[in-house]
């Protein structure tokens, strides 16, 4: 019997640096995605989020269910910077996250640079 195509969502199982960003997506580790990205301590993830879409705990709730092993979150805004809602900043800082909104480039340049400096970083990205 044949199986149709099958449809998973994207995760790379591994910390790497972003090589570049731009035109609806991000490479890293020799690969390529499309669309926006979560870094966090468990990989890569596939993020269903656009810069039209609120910026909302249940859209971070996979950064929230791995708050033990991370310090700081760097927010991609998208080109524009967004600020955080507050209930958001709040339930992050109830786990111990410092998060700092910014634009996805500067997000991306400050994610390798503490991810070298092995920080407990994690970062949301917006694809732009």
């Amino acid at each position: 019997m044949a199986k149709g195509i099958e449809i998973r969502d994207a995760h790379f199982p591994g910390r790497a640096p972003i090589d570049t960003y731009g035109n609806g997506g991000f490479r890293f580790a020799d690969m390529s995605h499309r669309g926006s990205i979560l870094c966090l301590p468990s990989g890569i993830h596939g993020w269903d989020m656009d810069m039209e879409k609120p910026l909302s705990v249940e859209n971070f709730r996979r950064v929230l269910d791995e708050a033990a092993d991370i310090e700081v979150l760097l927010v991609g805004t998208g080109t524009e910077l967004r600020r955080l809602p507050e209930e958001l900043r709040t339930a992050l800082r109830a786990r111990g996250i410092s998060s700092d909104p910014m634009s996805t480039g500067a997000a991306v340049r400050t994610f390798n640079i503490m991810l070298a400096e092995q920080r407990a970083v994690a970062a949301a990205l917006i694809a732009v």
